[in-house]
């Protein structure tokens, strides 16, 4: 089972989450759980220092936060280098109907299986 609500879509390598019919790369699955949980409270925090920014009105701190969420994204393994060691290409934030992914995203939608998430 992955790290994620198992009602939530990923596609069959576990690579990416599916939401609105486009692909976001999901956190490298080879993290160690505290190295995660340290990422993830990382990232929350720069997500409240972007928010204070925009409510402060200041460019620069908004800069800076939004360096932080970039900063804890790339160590989650969600942007920056891909974690996988395939040579498989990137789609993240790719439209799935635009990657391989289509033909098995497609299926799941006539057969009703795929939510909108």
């Amino acid at each position: 089972m992955s790290r994620h609500d198992a009602a939530t879509l990923t596609t069959p390598d576990g690579r990416y989450l599916i939401v609105r019919g486009r692909l976001w790369r999901l956190s490298n699955p080879a993290l160690s759980e505290p190295r995660l949980q340290a990422l993830v409270n990382q990232l929350m925090d720069a997500r409240r220092l972007v928010k204070a920014a925009k409510a402060a009105d200041d460019a620069a701190a908004l800069a800076h936060a939004r360096a932080q969420v970039q900063a804890a994204k790339v160590g989650l393994g969600e942007r920056g280098p891909v974690w996988w060691r395939d040579g498989a290409p990137d789609y993240n934030r790719h439209l799935v109907a635009n990657t391989p992914y289509a033909d098995w995203f497609e299926t799941l939608v006539r057969e009703g299986t795929a939510g909108q998430t």
